[in-house]
């Protein structure tokens, strides 16, 4: 056989195995629809595929965290709402026994029906979500509201019992971190208002501290003294601020809901881009695919028949 005969056959040989392998490969992506199978087709494809299916993974859970973060602002508003409705009734009360018309046998029906409300309200303000209080700060499996009574079984306001400031061995007051934090993005996070302390509108001085607690109780104290003075002026006073300071909260957990929407719309929005993006670099046009598939098969097929040709022709040449 000629040099020259060898080399022709070679190069044959090898147009054939480099279209076999093309076609091959045309076949893996319009079977796998897919552009690569494996990271050594294109390396640089591959990793910024790879890189892709990191963000939408990241994304989706960020995603789950908006959905669950939107569902506890909820509960939460609903809870306050639930508050409110009560600290407007026992305004409604307190103004109610502030007349002079009213009996004592009055102001204790009135007195009862106000503990009713007040058991009400602690019983929307102990709201759980998922296993967790939603105003018990960052102790979120404490009961954080308790009612409290005398030595007598009598009602005597309400207790916090969630997280609480700390002192150090001065008697200074170490403030505590109360409200719980949530990541909803790269580098974004939300604070929600888990810090049950601001329903109780704390004031005064630690030794003299005035709360929601005292105001219903000092309100329990004047039905009882039959205090028309009291319960029509200061307490009626208090009354609206307490349902004020409760409406401001629900206002300030209606700001975070919002946010959390917008940030669901932002991640929806992020994560049709990505598989967009994804699906440019990832999928096969099936069309054009499938036109570079037939190609190369008439390809190959040209290229079998005319290296039989010649294969048999280099053969003769021996004889």
């Amino acid at each position: 056989m000629r040099i020259t005969d060898r080399i022709t056959s070679t190069n044959m040989i090898q147009s054939i195995n480099r279209s076999q392998g093309k076609l091959e490969k045309y076949n893996n992506q319009l079977s796998s629809m897919k552009e690569i199978s494996k990271p050594s087709d294109d390396p640089l494809r591959a990793s910024q595929i790879m890189n892709l299916n990191n963000s939408l993974i990241q994304n989706e859970e960020f995603s789950v965290t908006i959905a669950d973060t939107t569902d506890w602002t909820n509960m939460q508003d609903s809870a306050l709402e639930n508050a409110t409705n009560s600290l407007r009734r026992i305004t409604t009360l307190i103004q109610s026994a502030s007349t002079g018309t009213m009996s004592d046998s009055d102001r204790q029906a009135i007195k009862a029906e106000m503990e009713t409300e007040i058991s009400t309200m602690v019983d929307s303000l102990n709201t759980n979500f998922g296993g967790k209080y939603v105003f018990s700060g960052m102790n979120t499996t404490t009961k954080p509201f308790e009612i409290s009574r005398d030595a007598a079984g009598e009602m005597t306001g309400i207790l916090y019992q969630g997280t609480q400031d700390e002192m150090d061995a001065d008697g200074n007051v170490i403030p505590v971190k109360a409200d719980l934090s949530r990541t909803i993005a790269t580098g974004v996070d939300v604070s929600l208002k888990t810090d049950g302390r601001q329903l109780m509108n704390e004031q005064g001085t630690p030794a003299e501290k005035d709360d929601l607690g005292r105001f219903l109780a000092d309100a329990l104290k004047a039905l009882d003294a039959n205090d028309t003075e009291a319960l029509s002026g200061k307490l009626l006073v208090r009354s609206n601020a307490e349902t004020e300071n409760v409406v401001n909260m629900r206002t300030e957990i209606g700001a975070i809901s919002n946010r959390l929407k917008s940030a669901q719309e932002r991640n929806t929005s992020e994560n049709i881009n990505l598989k967009s993006i994804r699906s440019n670099k990832q999928d096969v046009d099936l069309a054009e695919k499938y036109m570079e598939f037939t190609m190369e098969q008439q390809a190959f097929q040209a290229a079998l028949s005319m290296g039989t040709k010649i294969l048999q022709t280099n053969i003769l040449d021996y004889l």
